[in-house]
């Protein structure tokens, strides 16, 4: 399996990145984590037009969710299910239509494509090959985060958050945590808009056993330069060695 980050800031895209998005592609579909512009990127990297695709939405924030107005720019030809905490074919409704972009009923039936929006149970979700477990967060609004069972290994993806109870249990034990670094190293945590700095997200992998840090969502008005990533992944490294900054583009093997 290979994880390809196809954006990597938040809130808004600068030349440093486009807003978050990750392509994991396993042998037998496409996953993506959250939709912001990043996800332009996907046909570039996913280019089996005939495998599945599942996105998932950790929350509805532009940032994230965003990307989906680029969805015609896509030839896939299976199934695309888009998975969302409760209450996301409501949003996805408003969100995705008129007057906004093309509606999801313009995909399906003058441009064929196989779309369906699926709402997840928080807990434990059963889908076809694998199982995503699913857990709220703490963020100005409703935020989950994800734990991945892929192939016998964990993946947990966990974004627009400040430390808790649910975030160390998606983390315990996995193989990869992709988490956010909104904030410098030298900001201190503000309870009314939960993101974390580059010490608090090792200090979260530290604890939770995790075998490799990789750090997304980079705030564009605070990591104005990729230069500050690498110092933010030098931070992170004090506390746990195994992080990465990540960046538009980056590859990983999983």
């Amino acid at each position: 399996m290979k994880i390809i980050f196809l954006g990597t800031n938040g809130w808004y895209p600068t030349e440093t990145g486009n807003t978050v998005s990750v392509l994991v592609d396993t042998p037998s579909r496409y996953i993506v984590l959250d939709a912001g512009d990043g996800i332009h990127r996907l046909d570039k990297y996913a280019t089996d037009v005939n495998k599945p695709v599942d996105i998932f939405l950790s929350h509805f924030h532009l940032d994230h969710t965003i990307g989906l107005h680029i969805q015609p720019k896509f030839h896939f030809k299976n199934k695309i299910r888009i998975f969302g905490q409760q209450g996301a074919k409501e949003i996805l409704d408003t969100l995705v239509n008129k007057p906004f972009t093309a509606s999801f009923e313009l995909l399906r039936k003058k441009l064929g494509f196989q779309i369906s929006v699926h709402e997840l149970s928080e807990g434990e979700n059963k889908i076809d090959e694998y199982i995503v477990h699913a857990a709220p967060l703490v963020h100005a609004d409703p935020c989950w985060g994800f734990r991945f069972k892929l192939g016998g290994k964990i993946l947990c993806y966990c974004t627009d958050t400040g430390p808790c109870e649910n975030f160390d249990m998606l983390a315990k034990n996995s193989d990869m945590l992709i988490t956010e670094c909104s904030n410098l190293s030298a900001d201190s945590f503000d309870a009314g808009w939960p993101h974390l700095n580059p010490q608090l997200a090792a200090q979260i992998a530290k604890k939770a056993g995790c075998k490799k840090l990789v750090l997304s969502h980079f705030a564009a008005h605070k990591y104005t330069t990729l230069q500050k990533r690498l110092e933010a992944e030098a931070d992170a490294k004090k506390i746990f060695e195994n992080t990465i900054a990540a960046r538009d583009g980056l590859e990983l093997d999983f």
